[in-house]
This record gives structure tokens, sequence and C-alpha cells, in this order.
């Protein structure tokens, strides 16, 4: 009797584990999620959407547009390139990437190089939301496959005493963009002192300054320049003409690491957006003339509570594109958004 009694204890309390979700051996880690993000490739290479496993009824969208499951990118992937680096959600079920690749290419025997930003969410061992950018810029492809892998800041363990809540990682890498949208030399910049910034694998501050050149004075240039830290550029004045960053959603965090991953829109509008008025007086014409709107997704590598890595993957999409993950009023709105659980 003792041991029937037992038993139904144990039974009762597996039902429980089961019925509450604590199967903790059937959460995805980090080695799961990266494992879908190459099964995924793999699949677009072949172009056979059933050697991975996604979900019935899963979305997918490349560059804002929502297409059908093996269209887009699917049709024309060659291989995976040499640059990898994720950004692993094991609490959400989330993972991002950065990647370069090859598509096709006239010439049968070559591959075109080019670039991917990669959101994949998983559930229940199954793909449920496929987003992804297609940079088709050759030179930038190139670029960003000859770096190798990347810099290995972005793979430290920051130690669990000095590990910031998710809530700080995601409101600590949006002041990167309150600081730049409308920049005015007066916000909270949080960059480390050796802060870096990767756009298409061009880097973007501390840039060396070219032989016969003089490195420009931030306190006097008309325009930022790529040879200035991070601070530097924020407290110039002169990104001001970005009037408008939105549909910030922030998508991945990883908290082990300290990275946070985004995806979002840079706004350039055009006419009066241009002139702006610095603090010390001198008024200031800069940015592109016609509408411009850069789409990106973007990745940050904090620590301390401080910015000290950034890296972008962008290209030029129309003006006040949508991501196809938000509606219209959240597409414009300039609010950060923690989508990851979502």
């Amino acid at each position: 009797m003792r041991t029937i009694k037992l038993c139904q204890v144990a039974l009762t309390f597996a039902v429980l584990l089961v019925g509450t979700g604590t199967a903790l051996a059937a959460e995805c880690d980090r080695t799961c999620l990266e494992g879908f993000v190459d099964r995924y490739l793999d699949a677009m290479i072949a172009n056979q959407p059933t050697a991975v496993p996604i979900a019935p009824g899963a979305r997918f969208t490349e560059d804002g547009v929502e297409l059908v499951i093996g269209d887009g990118l699917w049709n024309t992937m060659r291989a995976k390139g040499r640059y990898r680096l994720f950004v692993s959600d094991v609490p959400a079920g989330q993972v991002a990437f950065f990647g370069s690749i090859q598509e096709d290419h006239r010439d049968p025997s070559q591959g075109t190089a080019a670039l991917i930003s990669l959101r994949l969410k998983i559930r229940d061992g199954k793909i449920t939301q496929i987003e992804q950018l297609v940079i088709r810029d050759e030179n930038a492809g190139k670029r960003v496959d000859a770096l190798g892998a990347p810099d290995p800041v972005y793979l430290q363990t920051v130690p669990s005493n000095e590990r910031m809540s998710r809530a700080d990682l995601i409101a600590t890498a949006n002041k990167y963009f309150s600081g730049m949208q409308q920049n005015d030399r007066k916000g909270d910049y949080p960059f480390t002192a050796d802060c870096n910034r990767l756009e298409n694998g061009n880097q973007s501050t501390n840039a060396p300054t070219p032989a016969g050149e003089t490195r420009p004075d931030p306190k006097t240039a008309g325009n930022y320049s790529g040879q200035w830290s991070c601070l530097e550029q924020f407290q110039s004045g002169l990104l001001h003409f970005v009037n408008r960053i939105r549909d910030r959603r922030f998508v991945a965090v990883d908290e082990e690491r300290g990275i946070v991953f985004a995806f979002g829109f840079f706004d350039h509008s055009g006419g009066a957006t241009r002139t702006f008025d610095l603090p010390d007086g001198r008024t200031v014409t800069a940015g592109p003339v016609q509408p411009w709107t850069w789409q990106m997704g973007e990745l940050f590598k904090l620590e301390k509570g401080k910015i000290r890595r950034i890296e972008a993957l962008l290209h030029r999409s129309p003006y006040g594109m949508n991501s196809g993950w938000s509606t219209w009023a959240e597409g414009m709105s300039d609010a950060a958004r923690d989508v990851t659980m979502e």
C-alpha cells in the first residue's frame, strides 16, 4: 500500500510539472537556438523549407515585406560566409544573427557577396517567426566577410555580479537612439572610452585620419566625422539631421553576454530638418537632401551600464517603410518596444 501511494504522489508531481510547463529539458538553450540559425540557412541554400521545422502559420518577412516561406532569399542563397555573430535570448526563445552570405551570380561558377540580419522565434521545437533583412551591397558583403569573425568582446561572458537586467540593457541601448535623434549635445550618452561602431563592416567611429589630412575638430566642424569617438560624435550636436528613429523593436537580449539586438528605421526627412542651430550659436545644414530612410538591424554590447560596441547592418528602404511586424502607429513611433516575449 505504501509503495502504491508513493507512486501516485510521484505521478501527480510529474503531471503538475508538465502542466505548468516546467520541463526544463525542453528549453531551447544557446546551442539549440544557434543550431536553428544554421539549419534555417542550410534550408535556404537548398531551397527546401521542409528541411527545417517550421510551424504551421509561421510568418516570414524579408526587408519588411511579408512573403511566402520559400520566396525571396530562398530562391537565390548560395552559401554561408565566414562572419557569424549571434544574439541568443534563451528565456524568450529568440535568436538574432548577423552573417555574411553568398547569393547567385550571373556566372554560375561565382557567388555574389551579401549580408543577412536575421531573427528567428522558436516555440516547441519549431520556427514560428522569421524576420530578415538582406543587405544586397556586394562591397559591404565582401568587407564584412573579410573580418572573418566578430570582435572577441561580443563573445565575452559578463560576470554574474555585473550583469544588467533585461530592462536595463534595453533602456541603456535605447539611449543611443534617443541621443542620436535630433542630436543636441544635451542627452545622456552612456559610452565607454573605447566604444566603437561598425556599419556594414565600415568603422564609423575612431577611424584613422587619412594621410595628409587634419582630424576635424568636433567644436568647429560643420559635419560629424567617422574619425571621432562615439562620445565626440554625440556631443558634437551634428547628428541632428537624423530627425526620427522609429519602430525601435528590441527583439533579443543576451543577459549573459550583455548584448541587445534591435530592428529600426532612421529617417532623414530633408527640407527644413536639415538646418539646425547648435548650442554654441552656429547654424548648420547637413544630411540627405531628399527624404531618406535607413532600415537596419543594430546590436549593442554593454558593460557596467555603458555601451562598448555597436554593430549595424543597414540599407536604404522606401521612405517611411514599415517592418511588417508593427501597426502603422507603432511603426511611426520613436518609443522603444521590448517585443522579445511576444
